[in-house]
């Protein structure tokens, strides 16, 4: 029994997973037509929605979008946005859409620099503009995590739209030690993300349309790998606890849906939970929608939930 443990412990250091290197580099954070280039001069692609009938927008909303996802997700509200005098830059974080190794996760500490220097070239291209930044599902948990980091974000605002925080100590004994062993033995075997459809039915918002056409999008990531997985459980354990170093924080508007079945509730509430709780007290809007699924911001009722982020935008510049 203690030769076989010996060759499993030896198995799993030698597949451990691996991430993308860090980023490095001098390179001035720059805000392109199509790109975003990070301090690394890594293009992050991106895509912009600008506010319209207005000589300047009266504020900027940096997107960062889910787990599969790219920036394209925020289309439908960054449409919205723009007829609101609002404009919104959304990029592709590194490993997803048509950025640099597809599929291959690029690590949190990556994530959080990239989301800096987009925050930077922001300021840089709008000035005097309020600027604020908006994560959803994964890219809330990069949000939370980095204003819980040693360098938060300079910004005027935050927005959490169903922030991903199911962390490990959430989960049930049998999904942190398969997810353990599977990628420590197979940390670059793909998974189909309609796996586990063939089991239970999951439902992410109650628009059909919406999710018939990201099942046709040749950028929305069919498939992860297990190693990529891991990396994003990495990062909810961090984002579950994020408000417990959160010191000082702008605005925080912190939207969820009672129908959400990607992130459970008690998480959830634990997170809200820790950020009312702060003393100080933080600047804190909580939102609830009773019809609102995972995606918020594309469910059928959308539209209402754009609109509520533009008005607290309006009410937090004043």
């Amino acid at each position: 029994m203690r030769i076989l443990l010996t060759c499993v412990l030896l198995l799993v250091a030698g597949c451990a997973p691996s991430f993308a290197p860090s980023v490095e580099g001098s390179v001035t954070p720059e805000l392109a037509s199509d790109a975003i280039i990070a301090r690394d001069g890594t293009r992050l692609p991106l895509r912009h929605w600008d506010a319209q009938g207005v000589d300047k927008p009266r504020a900027v909303i940096v997107g960062l979008h889910g787990m599969s996802d790219y920036s394209n997700a925020f289309d439908m509200p960054g449409k919205v946005w723009a007829r609101l005098g609002i404009t919104t830059l959304a990029y592709d974080q590194r490993g997803f859409g048509l950025s640099q190794n597809p599929g291959v996760w690029a690590g949190a500490d990556a994530m959080r620099s990239d989301l800096s220097d987009a925050v930077a070239a922001a300021r840089m291209r709008y000035p005097g503009v309020p600027v604020f930044i908006l994560g959803e599902s994964m890219g809330g948990a990069v949000v939370l995590t980095a204003l819980a980091s040693d360098k938060p974000p300079a910004v005027d605002g935050v927005i959490l739209v169903a922030p991903a925080v199911w962390s490990r100590g959430d989960m049930p004994l049998t999904y942190r030690a398969a997810l353990f062993l599977v990628t420590h033995l197979l940390p670059g075997m793909i998974l189909s993300n309609n796996a586990a459809g063939r089991v239970v039915t999951i439902v992410p918002s109650d628009n059909v349309e919406m999710l018939r056409a990201l099942s046709r999008d040749p950028l929305f990531q069919k498939k992860t790998r297990t190693d990529t997985l891991f990396g994003l459980v990495n990062l909810m354990d961090e984002a579950r606890t994020a408000p417990d170093r959160i010191a000082g924080t702008p605005p925080i508007l912190f939207l969820y849906g009672a129908k959400d079945q990607i992130i459970p509730a008690k998480p959830t509430q634990s997170v809200i939970a820790g950020l009312e709780n702060k003393t100080p007290k933080l600047p804190l809007t909580v939102k609830r929608y009773e019809q609102g699924y995972h995606m918020l911001l594309r469910d059928l009722e959308g539209e209402q939930v754009d609109r509520d982020v533009a008005a607290w935008i309006s009410e937090t510049g004043k």
